[in-house]
């Protein structure tokens, strides 16, 4: 799983083959030193939905996986985006954060960081670790 921002510069119409397979490309435009690069990745399927709504010129957060594949001795590449968030989505809706010892928050122990697969991070450099902060 990978993770790119920039911004929407091409959505090419859906393509659909003999098989029923269907696609939809587009190029994002990724802001890499001097030289902005233009990177084309691909909507399948039921995925082809995310890009409803979405126009040129949208900075955009794609989730995408590569893809990999040989033809007759060629061998080609695809970034499957499946999943697409605007910039800014989800900020408006989100709770505002607390202070540290707020009421909510007073005599409650955080939670450890956890990384996707639920396992703790490790501390910060300069952060000791607890006994307590192990987790077996």
């Amino acid at each position: 799983m990978f993770e790119i921002t920039g911004t929407i510069k091409k959505l090419f119409d859906e393509q659909t083959f003999g098989s029923g397979f269907n696609k939809r490309e587009f190029v994002l435009t990724i802001e890499s030193g001097r030289f902005p690069q233009d990177i084309k990745f691909e909507c399948v399927k039921d995925k082809i939905a995310l890009l409803e709504g979405l126009e040129p010129g949208a900075k955009v957060k794609v989730f995408f996986d590569l893809r990999g594949r040989e033809w007759k001795e060629s061998y080609f590449v695809n970034l499957n985006a499946w999943k697409i968030e605007a910039e800014g989505a989800g900020e408006s809706s989100a709770p505002a954060p607390r202070a540290k010892g707020s009421p909510a928050t007073k005599g409650k122990k955080p939670a450890p960081a956890t990384d996707d697969d639920g396992a703790p991070l490790p501390a910060e450099p300069g952060e000791t670790v607890q006994d307590e902060d192990v987790p077996f």
